[in-house]
């Protein structure tokens, strides 16, 4: 038993010497009226085109793969009262790589998302937001789901956040140089509500 309670406590305190930017994956604690009226409307996101857990549809898989590439059409509604701004991040965790140990790749990067807007339209046609770099950083914007054929299936996320105000730590125009831990640590403590949809490639 102590020696049990040895290994525990070794790996907490490893954990916690992490880099914060290392350990978030889901949104920190909401505050504000989301944690203060449990019993209101819930902040959510959904896709007409995305079922949580299910494989991505055919047509928004990347060229090589038969798709068109472009991003999926996500909607939001119960953000809180006092949401001003909303962030995107889709990220996945590839083999051997596991959250709050090691960054994801991060496939889409947006920011300061007007508080007004309900979702975003497939492929972004709008432009809304601010946008930092693709997976392979070569451009800015949505980087498609491409596994190599054998691979397997493999699991992204897109987060959809409500914030408290525009990410003004981050560029206020598209930039290359942005990438996921400067999306994350800009995130941190203004996130009043946050919610997910997963699926498979």
């Amino acid at each position: 038993m102590i020696r049990f309670s040895s290994i525990a406590l070794t790996l907490l305190c490893c954990t916690s010497a992490l880099p914060v930017v290392a350990q978030q994956n889901p949104p920190p604690k909401p505050r504000g009226e989301a944690a203060a009226h449990p019993q209101g409307p819930e902040f959510t996101l959904s896709s007409s085109e995305l079922v949580d857990g299910e494989a991505l549809p055919a047509d928004l898989r990347c060229t090589r793969s038969g798709g068109d590439g472009v991003s999926p059409p996500l909607s939001w509604e119960g953000a809180p009262a006092d949401t001003q701004a909303y962030a995107i991040v889709m990220q996945h965790y590839s083999n051997g790589t596991y959250p709050g140990v090691n960054e994801p790749s991060h496939y889409w990067l947006v920011w300061n998302i007007p508080a007004d807007t309900d979702g975003v339209a497939r492929g972004n046609p709008d432009s809304l937001g601010v946008e930092g770099s693709d997976k392979d950083v070569r451009s800015t914007g949505y980087t498609p789901p491409c596994s190599p054929a054998g691979t397997g299936t493999h699991e992204y996320t897109i987060w959809v956040y409500a914030l408290d105000g525009p990410l003004n730590d981050l560029p206020q125009q598209d930039d290359i140089n942005i990438s996921w831990p400067d999306v994350m640590s800009a995130l941190n403590g203004h996130i009043l509500a946050g919610d997910s949809i997963t699926f498979l490639n």
